[in-house]
């Protein structure tokens, strides 16, 4: 094993540069007063409107390794807390994300929690209640967690999403979030993509309008995300509109009707 890793063992998930982050409410000062106090925490809210990024910031800000798990169906205990692996020297442990920041005192990320098996949200229970420890029983093994480990997780609580548990969600305290004001959010879209405020602003207007068409065949309008790639392309040389189509109008819906409505959107912004 390789010396730093050694000494430490979450020196890969370290936070060295400050991740741009442009508050619209009060998120910040929410989010450190629950990590004072260590408190499991979930963030509620659309696609793409900057919870990743928010924890990474706060990772960031508050001096804390982070360690991310993109949660999927597909998604094993075993991923979560780790396994027995064997080599050529025979048999040895290898601590999963979720064991690695508990034990050594990490904020740990799950992403999409929801989209995750039923019986494999489970193992994250115990961490979230006064106990603060994680069973291993494959290896006989309880871990009770460092000092500085906080779980978070996120999810998307939209109809066509698989709805969290009971169970699950009165474990943690929420944030709520959503996408930003126009002027917050063309700040965002510039900053991002290198591009001047009032063609960022011009995306945004566009991305307002398709989050208005939501129920005509759309789950969600465009997402942050969407709006900075489109912005990206703008700055690389692309017009608006086929920019807007290219990220937008044509990744959001395959459904005639929506995308007929989306494509009216884009020809009344433009």
């Amino acid at each position: 094993m390789d010396a730093s890793v050694a000494n430490d063992p979450l020196s890969a998930y370290r936070v060295d540069c400050e991740p741009f982050y442009q508050s619209s409410a009060d998120e910040v000062k929410l989010f450190e007063a629950a990590y004072a106090h260590r408190l499991p925490l979930v963030l509620k809210g659309p696609t793409g409107c900057g919870k990743t990024r928010f924890v990474e910031h706060m990772a960031w800000r508050l001096q804390r390794p982070l360690i991310t798990v993109a949660c999927h169906e597909d998604l094993t205990a075993g991923d979560l807390i780790g396994r027995w692996l064997l080599d050529g020297e025979g048999t040895r442990w290898q601590d999963g994300p979720l064991t690695l920041a508990a034990r050594h005192g990490a904020i740990c990320y799950l992403d999409e929690l929801v989209e995750a098996r039923a019986n494999t949200t489970v193992v994250i229970h115990p961490l979230t209640d006064t106990r603060r420890m994680l069973p291993l029983a494959p290896r006989n093994e309880i871990v009770h967690a460092h000092g500085d480990f906080q779980l978070v997780i996120s999810y998307n609580p939209s109809p066509s999403v698989r709805e969290m548990k009971a169970s699950t969600r009165q474990r943690f305290c929420a944030i709520e979030f959503a996408y930003p004001d126009n002027a917050c959010e063309a700040a965002i879209v510039a900053h991002e993509a290198g591009l001047d405020p009032e063609r960022a602003a011009a995306i945004v207007g566009f991305g307002t309008r398709t989050r208005r068409l939501h129920g005509i065949g759309l789950d969600e309008g465009a997402s942050t995300r969407m709006l900075v790639r489109a912005a990206m392309l703008v700055a690389r040389g692309l017009p608006l509109p086929a920019a807007c189509k290219l990220a937008i109008v044509d990744p959001l819906s395959d459904e005639p009707e929506a995308h007929e409505a989306l494509q009216a959107a884009l020809d009344a912004a433009f």
